[in-house]
């Protein structure tokens, strides 16, 4: 009689290559993935911070420069040119306040406008700046005398202080309406503050620093 072996009493079902996670390994990848997404968006909510804050920068950068190279050109070419206003008083070529309290902060007459449009114009221009509602803005007139002006254009926002000095053989003033003989300071300081207390300071010629020939009588040149 044959004997039975009784390791083959009992079938075991081999357990199968695809089964499902458990509860355990189900809550630990939740928490890891969790981990990574939480990870993952701080990342990205400090690029996205990060970003925003270089592009305003940059901007205000961009706006330092550009109201360099404006107020630079406009000095650099002030010519001694009075003008009138629409009343028919005579005003001087160049006026100079002390900055944010007075209106305009600055006014002149400069050289260099060019006539695309061939209108019936003079070639030179009376601009101004002015510090109104926070911004600093550079106005320009269409004609010398008694026109309106055009309107502002803004150069630099979010300005809570502008202070300008004038200097004349080496020594500087707070306002400038011109001297006899002397119609052009040499030189302007422009300090500028902004609102978020960041301070600029420029310095520009004026008229390629410009100064009138002196008076001579007739006996000099009789000599």
């Amino acid at each position: 009689m044959q004997r039975r072996d009784p390791r083959n009493c009992s079938k075991v079902k081999p357990r199968s290559t695809e089964h499902g996670f458990t509860l355990v390994e189900m809550m630990v990848s939740l928490l890891i993935f969790g981990l990574l997404a939480a990870a993952g968006a701080a990342l990205l909510s400090f690029s996205v911070r990060a970003q925003a804050v270089t592009t305003e920068r940059l901007d205000e950068s961009a706006a330092i420069n550009r109201l360099v190279s404006a107020l630079g050109a406009d000095l650099g070419q002030a010519v001694d040119r009075p003008t009138r206003d629409p009343a028919g008083l005579v005003i001087p070529a160049f006026i100079g306040g002390s900055g944010s309290g007075a209106s305009p902060a600055l006014r002149l007459v400069r050289l260099g406008w060019t006539n695309l449009d061939d209108a019936p114009r003079a070639a030179l221009q009376k601009v101004e700046y002015q510090v109104r509602g926070g911004n600093l803005e550079r106005i320009a007139y269409p004609m010398l005398d008694g026109a309106a002006p055009l309107p502002p254009a803004v150069m630099v926002r979010n300005v809570s202080n502008v202070a300008l000095r004038y200097r004349i053989d080496g020594a500087w003033s707070d306002q400038w309406t011109g001297q006899p003989g002397i119609p052009l300071p040499q030189a302007v300081e422009l300090q500028l503050t902004r609102g978020d207390g960041a301070h600029y300071r420029a310095l520009f010629m004026v008229g390629t620093n410009y100064r009138p020939k002196p008076v001579t009588d007739g006996s000099a040149d009789a000599g």
